[in-house]
């Protein structure tokens, strides 16, 4: 019996309506409330590469003003997630902050010396990033979002 391909599972079309109901409970909640973690949670808006189409996605955020901070986590053991590739193929995106508060950002990867700053900080406030670092077999970027117009160190 062939395999469905990964975006076509039973898995991936229940993880994107939880994904898509999680984004409509931020929103509803102003932020307040997630299926997803505890810790703080922004809405991305992004754009499939392939497809064109619109996603929301949930990310848990360190908020280092003036930038907010993400981690391109858990997309595999051998790749990024769908999600980090849409996002640095756009030059600015959208996210939605709890309190109903949105955002136009521009993405960058920090640099090795920036990573090692936010990392602990990262690690704190969601400790499984670091379990999570220990099987990976790649490097996990760091995502550094600027507030549009804002010049970016690299």
């Amino acid at each position: 019996m062939p395999v469905p391909p990964p975006s076509t599972s039973p898995f991936w079309r229940v993880f994107r309506f939880a994904t898509r109901l999680d984004a409509y409970l931020l929103r509803a909640t102003g932020g307040r409330r997630s299926f997803i973690s505890r810790a703080p949670t922004l809405v991305l808006h992004d754009v499939g590469r392939r497809s064109g189409q619109e996603r929301v996605t949930p990310l848990i955020y360190l908020d280092s003003p003036p930038n907010l901070v993400i981690v391109a986590s858990k997309g595999g053991t051998d790749r990024h997630p769908a999600w980090f590739h849409n996002l640095m193929a756009m030059t600015t995106a959208l996210v939605d902050l709890p309190g109903g508060i949105s955002r136009t950002v521009r993405p960058r990867v920090a640099g090795s010396e920036e990573k090692a700053d936010l990392w602990p900080r990262l690690v704190e406030l969601f400790p499984d990033y670091a379990t999570y670092a220990t099987y990976t077999e790649r490097d996990i970027p760091v995502v550094v979002l600027e507030p549009e117009g804002a010049t970016g160190s690299a």
